[in-house]
């Protein structure tokens, strides 16, 4: 409502007229004036008043035909009406309140009764509006959150999507946006681990594909939930083998450790579902290590992006996995080193390695001392 509020005196008598805007505007308010109802009504259209004061007997359109098309109007029905009739015969009255209109006021009109009608009328109309304008205000917020659910409902469908192409805590870096693209090509000091079951390629010819996907998705299973609980990245499953990688894109001072400490524990879960591999064919499990630096980032086409670790390290891990035993977990020297106080090894010998145009020097792993440390308090707690 306006401040001061506007008043429409509908009068066909100029005097009237006159008479009820010297006093409404005496006492603070805003007045138009209309001298018969269909002037009265375009007012209403083009001025939106806070209140109507209005005489029921008028020549071409009477009062109660007015407020009857005011109330039937959406826009304006709301806008308080005050009839003025100086006729006795109470049927007028009762009639324009069926109408719609919402008090009334008889002639000669009473200086007080008209400010007492006046102030009623406009505390109605105050109430309106500003139930009206918390309505609006509710709407919008309805609005408002009906949005941010549907980008978030996008956001998660989004995140969903790049959970089945891209490690999780790639996935989850890139819907934050609050670091540096992971996909973007970066090198970073880090410790890979390889690993595949050994026989498989055998067992995979031989048995059934229901049988063959069973195991992948127990043998898959155990992996994930190591990989999650020592808080590295699952690089790729490829078959029985994987790539695990530690220090990206989530940064980790003790990342050799906790690759180290993985590695193991897969070996012993393996050991322990072999009971039931070995009528397949299953040997065990070869595990390699490497640490150094690495280049990371995306790899494929526009159509097809993955996160990808690529080099010498990635390199080394696969060959070490091909040169282990079942059951074995072979090093390189940059891991050993890192973790040579703690780790029970014994060397392996000087190895050519495919890809490799020098010998390397490998470390069998048989084990690890239990000194407290962030990634065997990961490996407690999760």
């Amino acid at each position: 409502m306006r401040d001061p509020p506007l008043i429409l005196v509908v009068d066909d008598t100029p005097q009237n007229r006159d008479m009820l805007s010297r006093r409404l505007t005496s006492n603070g308010y805003d007045v138009i004036v209309a001298g018969d109802g269909e002037e009265a009504l375009a007012c209403v259209r083009q001025s939106s008043p806070d209140l109507v004061l209005l005489d029921i007997m008028m020549p071409k359109l009477n009062g109660i035909e007015v407020v009857r098309r005011l109330k039937a109007d959406p826009a304006h029905r709301h806008v308080p009406v005050v009839l003025v009739t100086a006729r006795s015969d109470p049927r007028d009255v009762v009639e324009g309140l069926d109408a719609g209109g919402d008090d009334y006021l008889t002639k000669p009109i009473d200086h007080a009764a008209l400010l007492a009608r006046v102030r009623s009328m406009l505390r109605i109309k105050s109430l309106h509006d500003t139930v009206l304008d918390q309505a609006r205000e509710l709407a919008e917020w309805s609005h408002q959150l009906e949005r941010r659910v549907a980008d978030q409902l996008g956001q998660i469908a989004k995140m969903e999507r790049l959970r089945r192409f891209l490690p999780p805590q790639v996935a989850d870096l890139m819907m934050s946006g609050g670091a540096a693209d992971p996909l973007q090509s970066h090198r970073r000091d880090v410790t890979i681990v390889f690993a595949d079951l050994r026989g498989f390629t055998s067992f995979a010819e031989t048995a059934e594909p229901e049988e063959v996907i069973a195991v992948v998705r127990e043998y898959h299973a155990c992996v994930g939930e190591l990989v999650f609980r020592y808080e590295g990245t699952l690089e790729r499953f490829v078959g029985d083998g994987v790539l695990i990688l530690f220090n990206d894109p989530i940064p980790r001072e003790d990342h050799t450790e906790r690759a180290v400490r993985m590695a193991l524990e897969l070996r012993q879960q393996v050991n322990g579902l072999a009971a039931r591999w070995t009528r397949r064919g299953f040997g065990g499990i070869g595990i390699g290590i490497a640490g150094g630096y690495a280049t990371l980032g995306s790899d494929g086409d526009e159509r097809r992006m993955e996160y990808a670790v690529i080099g010498t390290v990635p390199n080394l891990a696969a060959r070490l996995c091909g040169e282990a035993k079942p059951g074995q977990i072979l090093l390189g020297q940059r891991v050993f080193a890192a973790l040579e106080d703690r780790v029970d090894a014994v060397p392996a010998g000087e190895r050519l390695l495919k890809g490799f145009h020098k010998t390397v020097p490998v470390f069998e792993l048989l084990s690890m001392s239990e000194a407290p440390g962030a990634a065997s308090s990961a490996a407690a707690g999760g």
